[in-house]
């Protein structure tokens, strides 16, 4: 009897804590895991290579960067280096406001490239760690974006006509950043190798951005340590 190939899957892969949870689920389900990182332009692009890395250390079958530059419209203190990315802010004022982090379309840029990787390689499910819980105000993280996505993958592939549409599958979409944190550290995920920083100085995390701050809050309630290197308080400097 002919043996079925696993189910295989596209992750977008940042390199950052969420991703690379996402990632280690994926593997751990028994995905045959292809990922995708985007170079959109993005002032932490240090992420990337954290992401190269990530994916050769924990045995996907693939990894591609595909590079768009929203940099081009700017609107993002992520892509624009003339608008300063918030330091400082509680996370109270990060739930209730959409920050200048927000990078216009990036989440459905990226989620568009990630459905054109998956049919050309026969891809049946798209991993993305988006999270609904501690998402810093970012429209594009919301259950209603992922779910009027599903239903344009549903309609806009081949696979979707075929009766074959492809799966959204976002499982940290649920979880605070410390559920995620333990989720990871069940599964292995090494996050001293991961990045999460906006604004990162050399080799070191700001710790003052709201990237920073939910992902030191996160280990915090999760009773783990934080292997993050960041800069030392009071000598923050650009």
């Amino acid at each position: 009897m002919k043996r079925r190939r696993p189910v295989r899957a596209v992750v977008l892969l940042s390199g950052g804590l969420d991703s690379t949870t996402v990632l280690a689920a994926a593997l751990a389900a028994g995905r045959e895991v292809h990922c995708l990182s985007v170079d959109y332009g993005q002032r932490h692009r240090a992420e990337l290579a954290r992401a190269r890395a990530l994916a050769r250390l924990l045995g996907a079958a693939g990894h591609r960067v595909v590079k768009v530059d929203l940099s081009a419209f700017g609107g993002s203190a992520l892509t624009d280096a003339a608008v300063a990315v918030p330091k400082g802010r509680s996370t109270r004022t990060m739930s209730r406001e959409i920050p200048v982090t927000y990078v216009p379309a990036r989440n459905t840029v990226m989620l568009s490239l990630a459905l054109a990787h998956a049919e050309v390689i026969g891809a049946e499910e798209i991993h993305v760690g988006v999270n609904a819980v501690d998402y810093s105000g970012y429209p594009d993280c919301r259950p209603e974006f992922l779910a009027a996505f599903g239903k344009l993958a549903r309609l806009a592939t081949r696979a979707g006509v075929g009766g074959r549409p492809l799966r959204i599958v976002a499982p940290l979409l649920r979880l605070s950043k410390a559920g995620i944190i333990r989720l990871g550290t069940r599964l292995g995920v090494p996050y001293g190798r991961t990045t999460s920083c906006y604004d990162p100085v050399r080799d070191r995390a700001c710790g003052r951005c709201d990237a920073c701050q939910l992902r030191r809050k996160g280990f915090e309630e999760a009773g783990l340590p934080d292997p993050t290197r960041y800069v030392p308080a009071g000598r923050w400097r650009r």
